[in-house]
């Protein structure tokens, strides 16, 4: 049973997933926060909201730690660098608060153009000062959208329900996405420079923080209103507070800020200013999808999928469709690992008929099976990379435009420091099934699960037949068995899934016959049930 150790407050909702599942789930009191650290060391998953810091400290603390949960868009507050180097998955809800996030960014830009705030004010005070608290309209102005992903594509749709006409910065936008929105891509200094406003819709890194410096700030349109609800730190709040008081531009509308909560209020209380708490996902519907989405994550992401959000991939997530290539490719590797007698320097991934987006991930799940031969749970899809460079393993992967002898092929070479060599081929048969369809020089086909004797044998008669003699007296029955010959050279190969465990004796007994070449036993798990691969129709 999995332990998950929920330290911030989550909605009902995502706890009710976490405990249907099956597992344990610890909820931190307020007065246990302090023994965090202690209460982490048996836990397989941590959820966390924007309160718990998840330093590297904090991970050291979870030694069985698989899964950090981060329930909403950003990961700010976890140390990603440590978990991936620690192998522990970050996933989130990168989805949950899209609509929220975009309906607030129009609340705020409302509120700004129109005055509301104030006006509020004025008139709970007891004033009429229709006068003081003249707006601006929004129909025909040009919305300056930087980071056109997701919440940005969405507020541009809104924008031109007002009559806006929309241009957007984003260096890492396809300028077909752009046509497809009927959104101008500009470079920023001339998005900034044309825009009567300007919305943010970046994440924050090291590229992005202070975006909009004190340059990039007066850089814009005079009168220009500025809209962040986005992140704190991707504006100079000192600047912006400079340009406002100088009159330069016209107000902005902030949710977020550098500081949360700002212990300096001068920017907030600026009269151009209006200023909410972080709210952007604060609505009911977002808070339920938030913790709804962060639990299913975390499950998912026990149980091995990679359909899930995660942040720290070394590739982007496969999605359930491309879970049977992961299969394939990490049962290559594990199968290979298992069949080279010396220690691994050099592993070679081929693919055919592979969509471009799964080939890394397809290099990266032969990896992790053939290291974890010898490290077990504690390699993944994280940190398979780090570990393999750690011990000098090569990676190298190459994609072929030819086609292969099946639709969907893979092809794994693992070189030994003692200069062996396996080679491994495998494909997907109808519903995502993965095979083995070539070993070595042979041809043959079989399912990459469970326990499998593996033995190369002179091509006469009798080996068969004696073997299963042999297994037989044992008390170890065959589940199936596969044949494959090189032809002109004399050699076989058969390949045994077995029910019971051999005895080292007995293997060595298999060894010592006089036809036979070599024998090795091969462990498997159980392939999963697996989605159909891309391009594939189910049955009706």
């Amino acid at each position: 049973m999995s332990l998950i150790v929920v330290a911030d407050p989550l909605q009902a909702s995502g706890v009710a997933i976490l405990r249907g599942s099956g597992a344990e789930v610890r909820e931190v009191a307020a007065d246990e926060r302090p023994r965090l650290p202690e209460l982490l060391a048996e836990a397989d998953a941590l959820v966390v909201r924007s309160m718990t810091k998840v330093t590297a400290e904090l991970l050291r603390a979870g030694r069985r730690l698989k899964v950090v949960g981060r329930a909403g868009v950003g990961v700010d507050n976890v140390d990603v660098e440590a978990a991936t180097a620690m192998g522990v998955l970050v996933v989130n809800a990168p989805t949950a608060n899209l609509l929220s996030a975009t309906e607030h960014t129009f609340a705020l830009l409302l509120a700004l153009a129109r005055n509301v705030p104030a006006a509020d004010a004025s008139l709970k005070g007891g004033a009429w000062e229709r006068g003081r608290f003249q707006g601006t309209e929004l129909q025909g102005k040009r919305l300056g959208i930087v980071g056109f992903g997701r919440i940005g594509q969405q507020v541009a749709e809104r924008a031109r329900a007002f009559g806006m006409e929309v241009a957007a910065y984003d260096p890492f936008l396809d300028p077909a996405v752009a046509t497809r929105q009927r959104v101008e891509l500009l470079p920023l200094d001339e998005l900034l420079a044309r825009a009567d406003v300007v919305t943010l819709h970046t994440p924050l890194t090291d590229q992005t923080r202070n975006l909009l410096d004190s340059g990039h700030l007066q850089a814009m349109k005079r009168g220009a209103l500025l809209v962040n609800c986005a992140r704190g730190g991707l504006v100079d709040e000192a600047a912006l507070l400079e340009l406002l008081d100088a009159g330069h531009l016209g107000g902005a509308a902030l949710d977020v800020f550098a500081e949360e909560p700002p212990r300096d209020l001068a920017l907030i209380r600026h009269p151009k200013v209006v200023a909410t708490p972080h709210l952007g996902a604060q609505t009911l519907e977002a808070q339920e999808r938030i913790a709804t989405e962060t639990a299913e994550m975390v499950l998912k992401a026990l149980a091995g999928s990679l359909a899930v959000a995660a942040v720290n991939l070394p590739f982007r997530p496969a999605g359930a469709e491309g879970e049977p290539y992961l299969a394939l490719g990490e049962r290559l590797g594990s199968l290979a690992a298992q069949l080279l007698a010396a220690a691994p320097s050099r592993l070679r991934v081929d693919t055919w008929g592979v969509e471009e987006e799964l080939r890394a991930p397809v290099a990266v799940a032969a990896l992790k099976g053939t290291l974890a031969r010898q490290l077990g749970e504690t390699v993944n899809y994280v940190n398979a990379a780090a570990l393999a460079e750690s011990r000098a393993l090569e990676l190298v992967h190459a994609a072929h435009s030819l086609a292969g002898d099946y639709p969907h092929l893979v092809r794994v070479r693992l070189d030994g420091r003692s200069g062996e060599r396996v080679e491994l081929e495998g494909a997907l048969f109808g519903r995502g099934d993965p095979r083995v369809v070539r070993f070595g020089g042979y041809r043959l086909e079989f399912r990459p699960e469970g326990r499998l004797l593996v033995l190369e044998n002179r091509d006469v008669p009798g080996v068969v037949g004696n073997l299963g003699t042999i297994l037989g007296a044992a008390g170890i029955n065959i589940a199936d068995i596969h044949l494959a010959r090189r032809d002109h050279h004399g050699e076989a190969l058969a390949v045994l899934r077995i029910d019971q465990e051999p005895p080292a004796e007995l293997l060595r007994r298999i060894g010592e016959m006089p036809e036979v070449r070599s024998v090795r036993l091969v462990h498997l798990p159980p392939l999963p049930e697996l989605a159909t691969p891309r391009g594939e129709g189910g049955d009706e």
